[in-house]
């Protein structure tokens, strides 16, 4: 029977249709709508993109059968200087609190400095505030009060306490915007200064942001580096309990040819308001556990690749987790006994939330299956080490994909102010 030739030609175009179709599926999983980005800045968190920017070379490694960029192979530096030495006499006092976790410190840390600096005032360490109320401790208690001194040292004048003749009086309490800008200093901070030499701050924490900014001012750009990536560590017992686990978790990898991940999951709040939509929705960026065992598994992590979670305790929703991949722990896992009682059953959860933070900078990878600050802190101290395999799950529609494809857009865009001061 004779073949009609425009037959042939729509069939073929039948088929080259569905081709084209089958590829629209399978890379609409990492393409973002509009190039929007995941910002959740008005809850206080943010996500971010999951596309690999157009213009990224990146360079594929096989990880234990992975495919993950290669991370920076020459060493890291500073590309700022340290700011200029600050000999005027002191102005006043700035005083403030750490509150709601390690991560928060950080940036809570890091804009007193900057005022301070500016203002040519003298910083008294803060105290902590824990979650109970009522429940401080000092700042030596947990982060190495010599270290911090140091590093300022000819910058901002440090102090441990008020002298009495300040102390007795009342500060002017000032809100503060996280990544507080110079313009804001200057219009709103320094005329309170003025007529009160003595400020309280308390940080607003109303974006997590963790982005470049322009600005025009380096010798404050200097200042927020320094105090961000320099000035605040775990004093050095703490530090030694999370490298005893993070040695652990290397150990149990090593023999079973695989890597450590670490994964920022925390159960408890994909049901609290950071990770719901005011619909009562969940929020894209939050993960449940049997989703980020999908994302893993697609993406090509194999059963013995070693998973920490930043879950204090083990409960029956991480069952999943345990069961394809059976190198997975929790601190209450991994931790030694010795040290349990200070860490986990303290009642404070700001020591144990310090270990995550150390051990998720240091593994071999990091997931973020919460967005927020942490995500952001944890992605700075990466990159400044050149520990950049950050991967972000992402629902996966396909059989497979690459891990690659979920990078960071903080590592991929090189859009994390981390980039502003290591190169």
């Amino acid at each position: 029977m004779a073949v009609d030739p425009r037959q042939v030609v729509a069939g073929f175009l039948t088929l080259s249709m569905f081709v084209m179709l089958g590829n629209m599926i399978k890379h609409d999983h990492f393409t973002p709508v509009g190039g929007e980005e995941l910002g959740l800045e008005a809850t206080g968190v943010e996500s971010n993109e999951i596309k690999v920017a157009d213009n990224t070379e990146i360079t594929k490694v096989n990880t234990a059968g992975v495919d993950l960029p290669k991370e920076t192979a020459e060493e890291i530096r500073p590309c700022w200087s340290k700011p200029s030495p600050n000999v005027q006499e002191s102005k006043g006092f700035v005083t403030f609190s750490l509150t709601m976790g390690p991560e928060y410190h950080i940036s809570q840390i890091t804009d007193a400095v900057v005022i301070t600096r500016y203002l040519g005032a003298t910083l008294v360490l803060p105290e902590i505030r824990g979650n109970e109320l009522g429940k401080r401790r000092k700042f030596e208690d947990m982060y190495d009060v010599d270290k911090f001194m140091t590093s300022l040292d000819g910058v901002v004048k440090v102090v441990h306490a008020l002298p009495n003749g300040v102390s007795a009086k009342k500060p002017a309490v000032v809100r503060v915007p996280n990544r507080v800008t110079e313009e804001h200093i200057t219009g709103t901070i320094e005329p309170i200064f003025q007529r009160n030499n003595y400020l309280r701050l308390a940080t607003i924490f109303s974006s997590v942001s963790l982005k470049q900014k322009e600005s025009s001012n380096k010798d404050l750009d200097s200042t927020a580096c320094l105090a961000m990536f320099s000035g605040l560590e775990l004093k050095p017992e703490f530090s030694a309990v999370a490298k005893q686990m993070l040695d652990r978790l290397k150990e149990i990898s090593q023999k079973s040819d695989g890597m450590v991940i670490a994964v920022d999951m925390q159960t408890d709040l994909l049901e609290k308001k950071m990770c719901k939509t005011n619909g009562g929705a969940r929020r894209k960026g939050c993960y449940y556990p049997q989703e980020v065992v999908n994302f893993l598994k697609k993406v090509g992590f194999s059963a013995n690749t070693t998973i920490y979670l930043t879950e204090t305790w083990w409960h029956k929703s991480l069952n999943t987790l345990k069961e394809a991949f059976p190198n997975t722990y929790t601190k209450d896992d991994i931790m030694p006994a010795a040290n349990k009682g200070e860490f986990l059953k303290s009642g404070d959860s700001y020591l144990a939330r310090a270990l995550d933070l150390k051990i998720c900078s240091e593994s071999d990878v990091f997931v973020p299956a919460i967005p927020g600050l942490f995500y952001g802190h944890v992605a700075g101290k990466r990159i400044a080490s050149g520990l950049t395999n950050i991967i972000v799950p992402a629902p996966v529609y396909s059989t497979s994909a690459l891990a690659s494809e979920f990078v960071s857009t903080y590592v991929s865009k090189k859009s994390h102010l981390a980039y502003s001061c290591y190169c």
